[in-house]
């Protein structure tokens, strides 16, 4: 999964903010983001602390590594049934 140039303290004090009234193309340039990148940020994590947040990186790379495991594990599972399917 690609690293966020951003720290997490950026990514939740953004959009908190964003709220005190100032335009939102204003607040983008500043952390030289997209619109679209803001409002995904507010989407997903105007609710969440930086420990959460943290938490949350953590969790979504531990369930990024789990996956490709079992893609592994799966796919030397269809080769060896392959073989012995050939072997008998």
């Amino acid at each position: 999964m690609k690293r966020s140039k951003f720290l997490e303290k950026q990514i939740v004090y953004a959009p908190r903010q964003a709220e005190s009234g100032t335009p939102i193309g204003d607040h983008c340039r500043q952390y030289g983001i997209a619109e679209q990148t803001f409002y995904a940020w507010t989407k997903k994590y105007a609710h969440l602390g930086i420990s959460e947040l943290r938490r949350l990186r953590q969790l979504e790379e531990e369930n990024s590594r789990l996956k490709r495991l079992v893609a592994d594990l799966s796919l030397d599972k269809h080769m060896l049934s392959e073989a012995l399917r050939k072997a008998v």
